[in-house]
């Protein structure tokens, strides 16, 4: 070991899907929007003038904030924006868990954040989902279960699952003294927000994406909600770190994405539409799963190994996601790409299951 080696950090970092490079591929693999970005924009982004790119951006990001806190009407000073909702979740890693005592997460879920909490030295403990995948709340209290800090993934990741707003709540009101998280990364795809619960609760910290239903995740756009002391807080701690995380670009293309409400709900609504479609599909070729409310399926299938199934589809040109992790190594996690993409899926599947 060389003489520095002993003062580095180290941690294991997390392995993002896979990003192929070769052309008509079907990428059904990271949970994408198959869908481009309103056409606001396209319009917002033309509109920028380059000369003024030699300035900084607005450190607040206020017009974005503005538009967010409009949409969800709340007020601005209850908006936090980041480098998509992994920069803000790191941040409220780094704000609010700040105990000897563990912070409680799933066992399955979103693999940053035993990541975050190794890279922070914040201890924590992962829950195990119950043998149908459900996060089971009276294992969050903190009454049985002294702890640091709770958050999880609402619809989870990479089951799918939605816990109901009134475990959710039983989660937030049962931890009065530390800050609970709910990542809605796939919220708007038919689960139901914690949103509601932010005037009641000044604990709750609720995050979400542009990456998936509002088809930006080449910008990285993510903003939490939450009371306005949490609020002031993430912002402390933002500004003691980097001041201008948001560049002049993401501000104009975050603020006409939040604006144009009607393609929004058109992009979702036919993501949905495919999923459900999907799933009918899914069902006759023999695969298992449970109802999703994402935009993806977990699926497994009873005669064929994941990993097969895995292979043989990448080497189809057909990107999907397979976790080597233990109980889950026998699912996919399968993306909704536009019905034509699921189409040619399907029919990929039923040829290679045909004598099996």
């Amino acid at each position: 070991m060389r003489s520095w080696e002993k003062n580095v950090r180290k941690v294991v970092p997390y392995v993002p899907g896979e990003q192929p490079r070769e052309e008509n591929v079907i990428k059904l693999n990271t949970n994408e929007n198959p869908y481009p970005p309103a056409p606001g924009v396209k319009r917002a982004l033309e509109q920028l003038r380059a000369e003024n790119l030699k300035k900084y951006p607005d450190p607040t990001a206020s017009e974005l904030v503005g538009a967010l806190a409009r949409r969800y009407s709340v007020k601005p000073e209850q908006v936090f924006v980041g480098v998509g909702s992994d920069d803000v979740l790191a941040m409220a890693f780094l704000t609010f868990f700040n105990s000897e005592k563990p912070v409680l997460f799933p066992d399955i879920t979103y693999s940053f954040y035993d990541v975050w909490a190794e890279l922070f030295r914040i201890p924590y403990e992962q829950i195990p989902l119950n043998d149908r995948f459900q996060i089971c709340p009276e294992q969050y209290f903190s009454a049985d279960h002294p702890n640091g800090g709770v958050i999880f993934p609402n619809p989870n990741a990479p089951t799918g699952l939605e816990l109901e707003p009134d475990a959710v709540e039983r989660i937030v009101r049962e931890n009065p003294d530390v800050v609970v998280i709910v990542d809605e990364a796939y919220v708007d795809f038919g689960a139901k927000s914690a949103l509601p619960l932010v005037e009641k609760y000044d604990n709750l910290l609720v995050v979400q994406t542009f990456s998936k239903s509002r088809s930006l995740a080449g910008m990285r756009i993510g903003f939490a909600i939450g009371s306005e002391p949490l609020i002031s807080c993430l912002n402390d701690v933002k500004y003691s770190f980097n001041s201008y995380t948001m560049s002049q670009a993401v501000i104009a293309a975050g603020t006409a994405a939040v604006e144009d409400e009607e393609y929004f709900q058109k992009t979702v609504r036919d993501v949905i539409s495919t999923r459900e479609w999907m799933k009918e599909q899914l069902r006759a070729l023999g695969f298992v799963f449970d109802d999703s409310k994402a935009n993806f399926i977990f699926a497994s299938h009873p005669r064929v190994p994941a990993r097969k199934l895995f292979e043989a589809l990448r080497d189809a040109h057909i990107y999907v996601r397979y976790f080597d992790k233990p109980r889950i190594d026998n699912y996919l996690r399968i993306s909704i790409g536009t019905r034509e993409e699921m189409e040619r899926l399907t029919e990929f599947l039923a040829e290679f299951l045909k004598d099996r």
